[in-house]
Formats: structure tokens, C-alpha cells, sequence
């Protein structure tokens, strides 16, 4: 046995113990990993349906940085906590599944649900909740023209960023 492979358990110990500051910066790596993927897909939805709904004027930028500051506040806090339920219910039911099949149905629902949120609230940013009927169609129509973007995206998410950001979460 090599004499310097073998480590005590007052080492191992050492080696194991987080460093002074390390639990904050732990913390801070997963607070901007959760708001980089939430500003990714919502900020890049958001600007998608803001194009759908208004075109590309002189406002756009405005019209879109709003919708997506209301998407922020509202729909994508709910989305990542239907993340998070949607994960550990396909762990539950469905255990025997691979994860990469799992994640792929989780990406399937996350993009129909997030997708209809976020249509919803940049709708209602764009044109009010004045005329119900136009509210709705408007809502209708950018949901269809957005389901392509949304599934491609949440399916690659998904597959590639949400594993990665769930070991961030779970270290």
C-alpha cells in the first residue's frame, strides 16, 4: 500500500467541510443559474410573442422588456415551481422510465403550460383586458404561432440545461 494514498479521518474530514464563504457562493450560483434560465426562455418567449402581437416598431423594446418584467413576477415563478412537482411526480410514477425519456415528457408539458402562461400575461401586456373577445383570440393565436418556438426549446432545455441546473440545485 503506498503510504501516501492514505489519508486520515481528520483529513477526510477537512476535505469534506465547506470553506468559509463557500455556503454563500453556493447560494448565489444557484439563485443566478434559476434566473438565467428563467430570463432565457421567458425573455426570449416574451420577445417572440411581443413580435407576434405587435410587430416590430419603434416600441418594441419597450413592449417587450414590459411583458417580460410581467412574465417575471408572475407566470415564471409558478413555471419553476411546476418544474420542480412535474420532476419529482415523474421520479414517483414513473421511476423505471429513463431520465432522458422523463425529462422530454417534462419539456413536452413545461412548454404547453409555460407557453400559454406566458402568452396570456404578454397579451394582456400588449393589448389590456378591456375586450375579452379580442383578449382571447389574440391569446389563441399567439399560443399557435409560439408552440414551435416553445417546444423547441423546452425539449432542448430539457434535455441539455435542466440537468445540469437541477445538480447546481441539489449540491
Amino acid at each position: 500500500m503506498n503510504p501516501q494514498a492514505v489519508m486520515t479521518s481528520s483529513q477526510i474530514e477537512q476535505v469534506n467541510e465547506p470553506k468559509v464563504g463557500q455556503q454563500k457562493a453556493s447560494i448565489i450560483v444557484k439563485i443566478l443559474t434559476v434566473m438565467g434560465m428563467m430570463s432565457l426562455m421567458g425573455g426570449t418567449l416574451t420577445g417572440f410573442m411581443t413580435y407576434i402581437n405587435l410587430g416590430l416598431s419603434d416600441t418594441f423594446f419597450a413592449d417587450w422588456f414590459s411583458a417580460f418584467a410581467l412574465a417575471a413576477v408572475t407566470i415564471m415563478p409558478i413555471g419553476f415551481t411546476l418544474m420542480v412537482v412535474l420532476t419529482k411526480l415523474t421520479e414517483k410514477y414513473l421511476p423505471h422510465t429513463s431520465e432522458k425519456v422523463r425529462n422530454v415528457l417534462i419539456g413536452l408539458t413545461m412548454a404547453c403550460l409555460m407557453e400559454s402562461g406566458i402568452a396570456l400575461s404578454t397579451v394582456i401586456n400588449n393589448i389590456g383586458i378591456n375586450d375579452m373577445p379580442i383578449l382571447l383570440s389574440t391569446w389563441a393565436q399567439t399560443v399557435l404561432a409560439a408552440l414551435p418556438v416553445a417546444l423547441v426549446m423546452m425539449i432542448t432545455v430539457s434535455l441539455t440545461i435542466k440537468p445540469k441546473v437541477e445538480a447546481i440545485l441539489k449540491s
